[in-house]
């Protein structure tokens, strides 16, 4: 049965279907209206040894393709428990994960000494220090915008809530709905992603943490407080 507004998904999948499912789960009336779509890039693993590898997406692991098996014998620190499900999946060995940040996870490697940290990346994707370590990003796939689906319009016309999960979909997001916003409310899922959405909006929330569960609870408020 239907509870609450409408939950606008718009993430690319596979990580928006798999959003739907968790929001469905919570009794959301959760609808998929992605406005990207990832696709593989063609790599090569570089020449230069590397101590550790760094991995801040599911994505990477799950376009990377055959050449990942050629990283196997590196420890693998994750951000997030999706990324390191997905690499472990993959055969490679996660020695660390973090809560969501890659910031932080850079951090704690930096007290580990590791010199030289190869991360597997988005063709669009965020700066870190690396603090003394150096860092070779390799990006191995990308997430390009596409059209919206059908029922993009029908459904922003009526009060609802969406996600936002990285400051490019919050930026996506608001030129596609214009100015005319406050009655649609967002759920983002950092400041910088709240930011990038820009103002007007019914209201704005910032998840608790960077991950879906955080986002998924504070839209279920947001769709329960809006009915």
């Amino acid at each position: 049965m239907k509870q609450g507004l409408p939950l606008i998904v718009t993430r690319a999948d596979p990580g928006g279907a798999a959003t739907v499912e968790r929001a469905k789960a919570l009794g959301l009336d959760a609808r998929h209206l992605p406005l990207f779509a990832a696709r593989p890039l063609d790599w090569a693993v570089p020449a230069d040894g590397f101590d550790a590898l760094l991995l801040t997406s599911a994505q990477a692991v799950r376009l990377a393709g055959p050449g990942l098996a050629n990283l196997a014998g590196l420890p693998v620190y994750t951000v997030g428990p999706a990324t390191a499900a997905a690499a472990e999946a993959a055969g490679l060995a996660v020695v660390m994960t973090g809560p969501g940040d890659g910031q932080s996870l850079l951090d704690a490697m930096a007290s580990q000494d590791i010199d030289h940290i190869l991360w597997l990346c988005g063709r669009d994707r965020s700066a870190f220090d690396a603090r003394n370590a150096q860092l070779t990003s390799l990006p191995v796939y990308a997430v390009d915008p596409v059209d919206p689906p059908p029922g993009w319009s029908e459904a922003i016309a009526e009060p609802a809530v969406l996600l936002a999960h990285s400051a490019r979909g919050a930026a996506r997001i608001a030129e596609l709905v214009g100015s005319a916003r406050a009655h649609l409310s967002l759920v983002a899922i950092s400041a910088a992603a709240a930011a990038g959405a820009g103002e007007g909006w019914g209201q704005i929330a910032i998840a608790a943490q960077s991950d879906d569960a955080a986002m998924l609870a504070a839209a279920h408020n947001l769709c329960q407080k809006g009915e």
